[in-house]
């Protein structure tokens, strides 16, 4: 169930330590955006800006963010858009949709960075341990915003 139907947006050079709740913080210099998760479970949800992951579009007055975000790592599992600063709920996937996406995903970053296949095999609802792969481009983004 999504409790913010809207995001405000403001551009920052460093994401803040506390994330207010219906904000979209924007980094431009790092290609990240930052928001407290819009089901109002206060996760904290980053979307990197590069070629396999989200695109931003900024109108002039209001942002959008594609693909959908997918909080499969949390508790709550939301699922939505933001389309030009507003929420849009999108239906719940189940693991075998989110592990095919995770897979997608990573074949995605291997065809475009020339990496090699990494096979998703850890549990859906497991985060990431940021120390399991200390020079993956994920781990060194989150230290630059973050460290």
């Amino acid at each position: 169930m999504i409790r913010h139907t809207k995001l405000t947006h403001r551009f920052v050079k460093h994401i803040p330590d506390r994330l207010d709740a219906g904000v979209l913080y924007i980094s431009i210099e790092y290609a990240t955006a930052a928001h407290s998760c819009c089901c109002g479970c206060g996760a904290e949800v980053i979307t990197p800006f590069t070629p396999t992951d989200w695109k931003m579009t900024f109108d002039g007055q209001s942002i959008s963010l594609w693909p959908s975000i997918g909080n499969w790592y949390q508790p709550c599992r939301s699922h939505y858009v933001i389309d030009k600063g507003r929420i849009i709920e999108a239906l719940p996937w189940n693991d075998r949709q989110i592990l095919a996406e995770q897979q997608r995903d990573h074949d995605a970053k291997r065809d475009h960075y020339g990496q090699k296949p990494e096979i998703v095999d850890k549990p859906v609802f497991a985060a990431p341990k940021l120390d399991e792969h200390p020079q993956g481009w994920w781990s060194r983004l989150v230290r630059r915003l973050f460290g």
